[in-house]
């Protein structure tokens, strides 16, 4: 069963509700389904004009890779020129930094969830509160 646009909603809601509760600066939250495709966006008030291509470039990732973006944050510091290829590929849409998480049902990818705004750290935490809130396994690669 795929992700519905109602549990979407709901994700990038509860990231904000988090980060709201945590005191962080405003953020952009993108949900995608299993293909790649946006289901949900959300930019709050007083965000950078980038930060929704962001946000997807993180779940994007994600997605393509089949990994959360932490482990291409990794791959990327050991290996540049293999997530430098990858970038290419995607045509420059895979932003390798953490807060690009997935979405595991059964340990099947469903979706997922990128956050850009705070610290990357910050951003990833809000993630995996959401999915976790709304029953998932949150996989952020770490």
């Amino acid at each position: 069963m795929p992700l519905s646009l109602s549990e979407a909603q709901t994700i990038v809601s509860t990231v904000l509700s988090k980060a709201y509760e945590m005191g962080l600066k405003p953020l952009t939250v993108a949900v995608l389904d299993s293909g790649g495709h946006l289901k949900a966006l959300a930019r709050e008030d007083g965000t950078s004009t980038l930060r929704p291509e962001i946000a997807q470039g993180k779940a994007r990732g994600a997605i393509s890779m089949g990994l959360g973006s932490r482990a291409l944050f990794e791959r990327a510091q050991k290996e540049p020129f293999f997530i430098q290829a990858m970038n290419t590929l995607s045509h420059g849409s895979l932003v390798p930094v953490p807060g690009g998480v997935l979405i595991r049902r059964e340990g099947e990818i469903i979706g997922a969830v990128g956050v850009t705004g705070d610290s990357s750290s910050n951003d990833e935490i809000c993630a995996v509160y959401a999915i976790e809130k709304a029953g998932y396994s949150a996989d952020t690669g770490g």
